[in-house]
């Protein structure tokens, strides 16, 4: 029996795999380290089907390493353990150190991550770990601080595309069957950046043919074929990821029916409450924000709650929350304002601070005049004064534009007020 296609396709060499250019173009930093086979510890963290497991077997493959795996979902103490004693018997004549790959290393609970420790930190392995969780709340701190985090991205248009016209040239089973794309539209949207999830598309596509017919691929037959082969909600496959997009989506758009189907969705299918609780933690400052600064308390109290009264009652908790977020008002101006501010910082990355914001510590910096003229706000009516908080070349530039909601309303009068220079003349 044929592996699948996405197997089947896998890079052999690093111009064969598709996508993660800030990572692996030429000079980045990854690719140096492969290229120079001096290779951290680190964790691969991005979305489903972007290429995490098939770079960590490129990095082997071209580093010339041996390479063990574990799967986080059934091993135990034990066999990590057992792959160390493994390793160590690997180890000779300065021969490079083995690759542990991890995949899905989320999911290793906090003793089995211990056990990783030691052998880590003393270089018996080079740790590979794959997650599509932030590691910063999946791995303990001890192991993270021992790895390096890149960020993988989902793949572009473009890339996908790419994908598709070599998978129907190269592979020798879609080589049989002639396709003819008149548009790769609905394929992408489907796969939503997921290389895997495309090559499962081509592939039932391919199965409805025989070898040398004939397919010509348009938007109505991929929707028809694939809403046929629309698989149950699987808490660790490709729904996993559909369903909370449009669970959350639902919030965003202010639909409490579709929300709570949606949750009732991944209830059903035994999806992990802390994962539902930290989408909704994310959304409440995301989407609702400073429109209802309440809804950020209402997340943090559902995922507290659920913790003490556990399951299946928490899914009570659940709806409660889920339909408070989406009959709140919704605002993203928190989430631009950072996004702005740090566009800011990247573009003039080096501005000073003024001087009279500075610490001054010591009598030479308050020499050189550090903190020189601050104004203390409580020292003024109403503890407000006005001043210079931003470097010199960003004086007057707004990079936080209050919402159109009851809420911050309130706030731009307030702004206003004591910016009228400022916010008055920039709505």
């Amino acid at each position: 029996m044929n592996p699948p296609l996405a197997e089947r396709l896998r890079p052999h060499t690093l111009e064969q795999y598709a996508g993660q250019e800030h990572l692996l173009g030429p000079g980045k930093v990854l690719r140096n380290a492969i290229e120079n086979n001096q290779l951290p510890s680190f964790i691969l963290w991005g979305p489903p089907g972007v290429g995490k497991t098939s770079l960590a077997f490129l990095i082997s493959k071209i580093c010339e390493r041996p390479f063990f795996t574990l799967s986080a979902i059934q091993a135990g103490v034990k066999d990590i353990r057992e792959v160390f004693e493994k390793a160590k018997k690997e180890r000779f004549f300065n021969r490079p150190n083995p690759i542990l790959f991890i995949d899905e290393i989320h999911r290793f609970s906090k003793s089995q991550q211990d056990a990783l420790l030691g052998e880590v930190e003393k270089g018996t392995v080079t740790l590979i770990g794959a997650t599509t969780e932030n590691p910063s709340f999946e791995v303990i701190p001890a192991l993270l601080s021992r790895c390096h985090v890149y960020v993988l991205k989902h793949l572009e248009h473009e890339q996908l595309i790419s994908l598709i016209e070599n998978a129907v040239k190269t592979d020798y089973e879609l080589k049989q069957k002639h396709f003819s794309f008149k548009s790769y539209d609905a394929i992408i949207r489907l796969s939503g950046g997921d290389a895997r999830k495309l090559y499962n598309i081509i592939e039932l596509l391919a199965n409805t043919i025989l070898p040398g017919e004939s397919i010509e691929v348009t938007d109505e037959l991929v929707m028809e074929k694939v809403q046929q082969h629309l698989s149950v909600y699987d808490k660790g496959g490709e729904m996993h990821y559909d369903v909370i997009s449009a669970f959350i989506k639902s919030i965003r758009g202010s639909d409490p029916n579709a929300a709570v189907y949606w949750l009732a969705r991944m209830v059903e299918g035994g999806e992990d409450p802390d994962f539902i609780c930290r989408r909704l933690i994310i959304l409440a400052s995301e989407d609702i924000g400073l429109a209802n600064p309440n809804a950020l308390l209402m997340a943090k109290t559902a995922h507290d709650a659920i913790k003490m009264v556990g399951w299946p009652e928490g899914r009570i908790i659940l709806s409660q929350a889920a339909i408070y977020l989406a009959t709140s008002p919704k605002s993203n101006s928190a989430y631009e304002a950072i996004e702005n501010a740090l566009y800011t910082v990247r573009s003039q990355p080096n501005a000073p601070v003024p001087l009279s914001l500075r610490n001054a510590p010591s009598a030479l910096m308050k020499k050189l005049d550090y903190g020189k003229d601050y104004k203390y706000a409580h020292g003024y009516e109403g503890n407000f004064v006005q001043a210079d908080f931003l470097p010199e070349q960003l004086k007057g530039k707004i990079l936080y534009r209050p919402g159109k909601n009851s809420s911050e309303n309130k706030i731009l009068e307030q702004l206003i007020a004591h910016w009228d220079g400022i916010y008055k003349y920039n709505q």
